[in-house]
């Protein structure tokens, strides 16, 4: 629109934080612009530290919206169960968001129409996801853009942990009653406005389901709420407090064995355990209640750890987009 490329270029992330960051590359074309970055992961194990990470915007054609393309080391996606449907490239839906806000900005702002095309590069990304779980889900061709804040949390263990347990120190002190340990975001949030709790009630546990509860075993609270995706409580279902990626992936023929005790057929049975990730288990299991009986796995896994400490449990599994899927135990 300008000719011109501002640099460092300011990114409003999700959380309205806005931060800076210095372009690595410019090129200016007709009826389009790149500009790339230097990815910077900081303290976390992350293969993507140091990629270039390039973004084409093109003028798009009249009517059709914002369009997004996998360029050069950007995967696509192949199978079902991930948040983009198959032939998607793997960009996943908050970044997508921010780019789409960022644009109706410029649309705003120059009077032009909303119709862009956005591709995403990332040089040498087809070799970097053989590093990654991207071929076991289907994903082709590269790496997948994920995030769901924009912030990279440095992966320091005994750091984070401290944190949890600084955390229910603090609720203690408060004097509250009920604090809430979320795997991620979208649990925290939903678990949050269920039940109305204050920032110091939420526990920011994240893989740390062993270390919170050990903590809290020692510290009691009258009433703990664990919430996560399908995917981490089923971890924990099959008696993992450790729940981080690199620990180890949902073991999907166990998740079968489950939906068989539940009702399923062979046929299904043997479908859940050749699915591709856990949203594709439970969408096959759809009509059974298999994530209710993942939650009440998950309650027992974590009462074993509390033991005997006075403490209410609660397990609840929230879906992508927020929504309660199972609790246990169940409301009478």
């Amino acid at each position: 629109m300008t000719g011109h490329f501002p640099d460092p270029v300011r990114i409003r992330l999700p959380g309205g934080q806005e931060p800076a960051f210095a372009l690595a590359e410019t090129r200016l074309l007709p009826n389009a612009a790149e500009a790339a970055v230097v990815k910077d992961a900081g303290d976390d194990p992350d293969v993507t530290h140091g990629a270039m990470i390039r973004a084409r915007v093109s003028i798009g054609v009249p009517g059709t919206g914002i369009s997004f393309s996998a360029g050069e080391g950007v995967g696509t996606v192949t199978l079902p169960g991930l948040p983009l449907p198959p032939g998607e490239p793997a960009i996943n839906p908050v970044p997508r968001r921010m780019m789409a806000e960022a644009l109706a900005e410029v649309s705003a702002r120059f009077g032009t129409g909303p119709d862009w095309a956005v591709e995403i590069s990332i040089p040498g990304g087809a070799a970097l996801a053989e590093k990654t779980l991207n071929g076991r889900l289907g994903i082709r061709g590269g790496l997948s853009v994920l995030g769901t804040t924009g912030i990279v949390i440095p992966f320091s263990c005994s750091a984070w942990i401290d944190s949890i347990h600084r955390g229910v120190d603090v609720a203690r002190a408060l004097n509250l009653r009920h604090v809430a340990a979320a795997t991620g975001r979208t649990s925290e949030e939903a678990v949050q406005q269920l039940y109305g709790l204050p920032d110091a009630a939420l526990l920011d546990m994240g893989d740390f389901v062993g270390g919170t509860l050990k903590y809290i075993r020692r510290h009691p609270v009258p009433r703990l709420t664990i919430a996560g995706g399908p995917a981490k409580i089923t971890k924990l279902a099959q008696g993992r407090l450790d729940l981080h990626s690199k620990r180890g992936s949902v073991d999907t023929a166990a998740l079968a064995e489950f939906a068989r005790e539940i009702g399923a057929d062979a046929t299904l049975t043997a479908a859940i355990a050749g699915a591709n990730t856990t949203l594709h288990a439970f969408e096959l299991a759809a009509g059974l209640p298999l994530a209710q009986a993942i939650a009440a796995r998950a309650h027992a896994t974590a009462q074993a750890v509390l033991d005997e400490a006075p403490v209410a449990l609660e397990i609840l599994i929230i879906d992508r987009a927020g929504k309660l899927i199972a609790r246990h135990p169940p409301l009478s």
